[in-house]
């Protein structure tokens, strides 16, 4: 069933301007019968404005008498010849604002899995900015220690067939990625041994060690009765 738009305000309008009944008001503006009664008690909607569905086109003054009259009568939405608002395909997404601080860790997660997808794209899945996307790249952002890399998804900022029509649209970025190589590590570990061994690359370069001599122990040249010294004590 069709409701006139601001429902509330529209019901606040009718309670306080004419004599219908709270379930004749409740049914035409898609609210409960206790709803209503509040409304009238000043318990609910104190600040709210009436509208004049009259004035806006969508009752019609006598459908308002004919309900007065009539207990029984249920109360006829005119339609309007105005054409309603169509979603508009182009833009960024809007984001309530109960989940606009959800975004940063929404970034961080699409940067980290998906690198292929553009800012364009980013900007018009989950409704942010480039600046902002710049900032949780770059670490710039004022929350940067606070953010944690959240699907979207599952933060109810866009849903998984946009997710996965970005995808598909990125899909070609994505094959034109370099590959991350892989380093290989200085060392490795040697399993008969049980230590390291260097592998061998541009700067590695045989190290000689001299053993050790008379020379070098007594600072002087060999003389008769010099013994070298023994690698161990003898005990």
């Amino acid at each position: 069933m069709a409701l006139p738009l601001m429902p509330k305000a529209t019901a606040v309008w009718l309670v306080e301007n004419t004599a219908l009944t709270f379930e004749q008001i409740a049914e035409f503006c898609g609210m409960h019968e206790l709803e209503v009664q509040a409304i009238a008690d000043g318990e609910v909607a104190t600040g709210i404005v009436g509208a004049d569905p009259v004035a806006n086109g969508q009752l019609g003054r006598e459908e308002i008498e004919r309900g007065e009259k009539n207990q029984n009568h249920k109360l006829r939405l005119k339609i309007s010849d105005i054409p309603t608002p169509q979603q508009r395909s182009k833009g960024a997404r809007y984001t309530p604002v109960s989940k606009r601080h959800d975004r940063p860790d929404a970034i961080s997660w699409l940067l980290k899995h998906h690198p292929e997808l553009s800012d364009a794209q980013l900007c018009k899945l989950i409704g942010t900015t480039k600046p902002t996307i710049t900032a949780v790249r770059d670490r710039t952002h004022w929350n940067s220690a606070g953010i944690k890399p959240r699907n979207p998804v599952t933060l109810g900022l866009c849903t998984e067939a946009d997710l996965e029509k970005a995808l598909i649209l990125a899909a070609p970025r994505r094959r034109a990625l370099p590959q991350q190589e892989t380093e290989t590590p200085a060392y490795e570990s040697d399993s008969n041994s049980g230590g390291y061994t260097a592998e061998p690359g541009p700067s590695a370069r045989p190290v000689q060690v001299d053993e050790p001599t008379i020379e070098t122990v007594f600072g002087r040249p060999a003389q008769h009765g010099d013994q070298a010294p023994d690698d161990e004590e003898q005990g």
